[in-house]
């Protein structure tokens, strides 16, 4: 999909562009981005589950925004990773088996 397709691909190409911030993003620091910001949506939770709806949004972003880079990065998009993951999740889960329950694969009735 072209940036054209996306506009939310196209407005990241557009800023890293802009700050030329490409060099930087390695799929291991773009890795490790999410990860930390993943940690700060979590902090949101820390001590109340009831945490501030427009920081757990900012933070959602920002996993989104280095989540779609790195993809960029890796040559696929957000869609297709997720939709071939869906795939294989939903081979692991089939509904007769997973529908209501929360264990892990491994552990569902037969």
């Amino acid at each position: 999909m072209s940036t054209a397709e996306n506009p939310v691909r196209a407005a990241l190409a557009a800023f890293v562009a802009e700050r030329d911030w490409a060099r930087f993003h390695t799929p291991e620091n773009l890795a490790k981005s999410i990860a930390i910001e993943a940690g700060e949506l979590l902090e949101c939770f820390q001590w109340n589950a009831d945490a501030e709806a427009e920081r757990v949004c900012d933070e959602l972003a920002d996993v989104l925004t280095y989540a779609y880079l790195l993809a960029d990065r890796l040559g696929r998009t957000p869609e297709e990773l997720v939709l071939t993951k869906l795939e294989l999740t939903r081979a692991k889960y089939p509904v007769e088996r997973a529908r209501g329950r929360s264990e892990k694969h491994d552990r569902l009735p037969e």
